[in-house]
C-alpha cells in the first residue's frame, strides 16, 4: 500500500475534491475486471451472463443497515469522477435518496471497513453479484524482504468472496492477482 497511499497524497495535493483509498481500489476493482473480463458476470438462473462494463456496488453503512449503491462503468470514470460519484450515492443513501435504479445491477461489490481499524473480514454475497471484496486497514506490518532483513511497510489484507458458478478458485486466483497488481502498482490504474 505504500505506492498507493504515496499516489494518494500527491493527488489530492492538486485535486480540488480529495479522493480516498477506497476510490483508488475502486479504480483498481475495474482494472482487475479489463484484465479478467470472465470474472465480471453474474449467475442468471441457470446461465452465466457476463457484462462488457464494470459496474461496482459500493457499501454504505446507514442508519437503517447497509446500502450498496452501484458506480456505472467504473471502468471508464477517472479517479476524480469515482470519488464524485461514490460521495453522491453515500451522502444520498444516508439521507434515503437513492432511487431504485441505483441500488440494483452490478456484477460485485466492494465492502471497506478499513477506516474501522478493521483488519480483516469476510463479507457476505449480494445476489445476483458473483464476487465482494472485503477490505481492510491500511496497516505498518513488520515484513522480511529478499536479502532476509525485516522492514515496515504499509499493508492491507483482503478477502474476495464468490459465487463458484460463475467464478471458480482458478479465475478468483487470477482475478485477485490482477487486482494486487494494480494496487502494488497504482500508477497502472491511470492510464
Amino acid at each position: 500500500m505504500d505506492e498507493l497511499l504515496e499516489l494518494r497524497s500527491k493527488i489530492n495535493a492538486i485535486a480540488t475534491r480529495k479522493v480516498s483509498v477506497n476510490d483508488l481500489i475502486v479504480k483498481a476493482v475495474a482494472a482487475a475486471f479489463e484484465e479478467v473480463p470472465d470474472a465480471n458476470a453474474i449467475w442468471n438462473g441457470d446461465t452465466i451472463r457476463r457484462y462488457s462494463s464494470v459496474d461496482i456496488s459500493v457499501a454504505v453503512a446507514t442508519d437503517g443497515g447497509l446500502v450498496t449503491p452501484v458506480v456505472k462503468s467504473v471502468d471508464k470514470l477517472s479517479i476524480s469522477q469515482i470519488g464524485l460519484v461514490v460521495g453522491d450515492l453515500a451522502d444520498r443513501a444516508r439521507s434515503g435518496g437513492l432511487k431504485q435504479h441505483e441500488i440494483v445491477g452490478g456484477s460485485f461489490a466492494v465492502s471497506n471497513l478499513g477506516m474501522y481499524g478493521t483488519r480483516e473480514f469476510t463479507a457476505i454475497l449480494n445476489p445476483p453479484q458473483s464476487g465482494i471484496l472485503a477490505v481492510g486497514a491500511a496497516e505498518q506490518r513488520a515484513i522480511v524482504v529478499e536479502d532476509g532483513s525485516v522492514e515496515a511497510h504499509r499493508m492491507m489484507t483482503v478477502t474476495l468472496s464468490a459465487d463458484h458458478r460463475v467464478i471458480d478458485g482458478a479465475l478468483a486466483a487470477k482475478w485477485m492477482a490482477a487486482f494486487k497488481q494494480h494496487i502494488e502498482n497504482p500508477m497502472s490504474i491511470l492510464l
